[in-house]
C-alpha cells in the first residue's frame, strides 16, 4: 500500500470515527433528557451536528463502492447484504430481548411477537442504518449505468419533498440516498479534496472556521414563518432546533457542507505527528470498527443513563449526557475487547461460515467489516 493510499484510508476511519461518536452522541443526549424531561448543555452539541451527522455518515458509506460494485451478484450480495442482514437480525433479536419484557407488560406476548416480526420490515431501535445500507448498495448496482446527474437530481427532489409515509425505510431512503450516491459517484473528486486540503492546513482551517460559524447560525437562528412551517418534525426528534438548518433545499446544502467539513477535519488529523497520536489512534480505530460501536452501544448507554440519573449524584443533565455518551461509545470497545482476549462471542461481531452465500470471504474480513 503506497502512501497516499494509506493516508486515504487513514482519514476515511478518522471520519467515520468522528460520526459514530456524533451517532453515539444523539442518542445519548436525547435519551438523558427524556428520560429527565429537561435539557442540558450536550443538546447544543447535538443540534449543531444534527444538519451533517447522517449525511457524512452514508456519504462515506459510498466511497468506496466503486472499487465492488461490478463484482459478481453472488459475492457482491454477500458482501452487501447478508453481511448486514446477520447483524441485522442477530443485534434485533439481542436488543429485543432487552426490550420484550416492557413490550409484554404493555401489550401482552402476542403484542411482543408482532413488533418482533414487523422490525423485519420497520426497522428496529437505532438499527435502521444497517437496516438501509444493503438497500442503497442493491440500488446503485441497479442504476449504476444511469446518468449521474439524473440520479443526483431526482435524489435530491426526494430529499427536499415532503415525503412522511410513516415507514422508515422509505422516509429514511428518500431523505438519505443523495448523499450515499454523492459518495459513490464522487468518490475521486472526495479523495482528491482530502489530499489537496491536508497539503494546506491553513487554508483548510479558516474554511473549517467559516463553515462552523455558518453551520452554527443556520442551526441556532430559527426559521421564520412560511419556512419553519416546513421543517419536519423528524429534524426535532433528532435533536434540531428549528433552526433554517432543516428548512428543505437548506439542509441540502447544509448536510453536504457539513460532510465535507468532517472530510476536511479528517485529513488534517490524518496528517498529525506521533505526538498527536492519542487523539488519532483511538479515532481511526473507531472509524475502523464503527459498525462494532454502532452495534452493541444500546446497552452500555442505556444502562450509564438509568444509573446516572436514579443515583442522583450528579444533577447536572449535561454532565450526566457527557457521561452517558462516553460510556456508550467505550462499552462496545471493552466487549470487543474482551471477545478478541477470550475467544467467545465472535459471532457478536464476526459473521460465521454458515451465514455466507459467497463461500470464499475475502482475507481481509474482519469483525463486522462493512468492506
Amino acid at each position: 500500500m503506497n502512501t497516499i493510499e494509506k493516508t486515504r484510508v487513514d482519514w476515511v476511519d478518522i471520519a467515520k470515527g468522528i460520526c459514530i461518536i456524533f451517532v453515539v452522541m444523539m442518542h445519548s443526549v436525547l435519551g438523558v433528557e427524556n428520560e429527565a424531561g429537561a435539557r442540558g448543555w450536550m443538546h447544543a452539541v447535538v443540534a449543531f451536528a444534527q444538519p451533517f451527522r447522517m449525511p457524512d455518515f452514508f456519504m462515506i458509506s459510498g466511497l468506496f463502492l466503486g472499487l465492488v460494485i461490478d463484482r459478481p451478484w453472488l459475492r457482491y450480495a454477500d458482501r452487501k447484504i447478508v453481511h448486514f442482514a446477520y447483524f441485522y437480525v442477530l443485534w434485533l433479536t439481542i436488543q429485543f430481548l432487552f426490550k420484550a419484557p416492557g413490550i409484554v407488560a404493555e401489550s401482552g406476548g402476542d403484542g411482543a411477537i408482532s413488533a418482533y416480526l414487523l422490525s423485519f420490515i420497520q426497522p428496529f431501535g437505532t438499527l435502521w442504518f444497517i437496516y438501509l445500507l444493503p438497500l442503497f448498495f442493491v440500488v446503485t448496482r441497479l442504476i449504476r449505468h444511469v446518468n449521474v446527474w439524473v440520479v443526483l437530481i431526482i435524489a435530491a427532489a426526494l430529499e427536499t419533498l415532503p415525503i412522511h409515509t410513516g415507514w422508515l425505510v422509505i422516509d429514511e431512503f428518500c431523505s438519505r440516498y443523495v448523499y450515499f450516491f454523492a459518495g459513490y459517484a464522487f468518490a475521486p473528486v472526495i479523495f482528491r479534496l482530502a489530499a489537496w486540503l491536508r497539503g494546506r492546513p491553513a487554508m483548510a482551517l479558516g474554511v473549517l472556521g467559516v463553515w462552523a460559524l455558518v453551520n452554527g447560525w443556520l442551526v441556532f437562528h430559527p426559521a421564520t414563518q412560511p419556512f419553519a412551517a416546513w421543517i419536519p418534525e423528524e429534524s426535532y426528534t433528532s435533536g434540531g432546533l428549528g433552526g433554517w438548518s432543516s428548512v428543505p433545499i437548506i439542509s441540502l446544502a447544509a448536510g453536504f457542507a457539513g460532510a465535507l467539513a468532517i472530510v476536511s477535519v479528517s485529513a488534517l488529523l490524518a496528517r498529525l505527528g506521533a505526538s498527536q497520536a492519542w487523539l488519532v489512534k483511538p479515532l481511526r480505530w473507531l472509524g475502523a470498527h464503527s459498525i462494532v460501536v454502532y452495534l452493541a452501544f444500546f446497552l452500555p448507554m442505556a444502562l450509564a443513563r438509568t444509573i446516572l440519573l436514579k443515583l442522583g449524584i450528579i444533577t447536572d443533565i449535561g454532565t450526566i449526557s457527557l457521561l452517558t455518551v462516553i460510556c456508550g461509545v467505550i462499552g462496545p470497545v471493552i466487549l470487543y475487547g474482551l471477545i478478541q482476549w477470550t475467544g467467545y462471542g465472535q459471532f457478536l461481531f464476526k459473521r460465521p461460515q454458515w451465514a455466507h452465500i459467497d463461500r470464499a470471504p475475502a482475507p481481509r474480513e474482519a469483525m463486522a467489516s462493512a468492506e
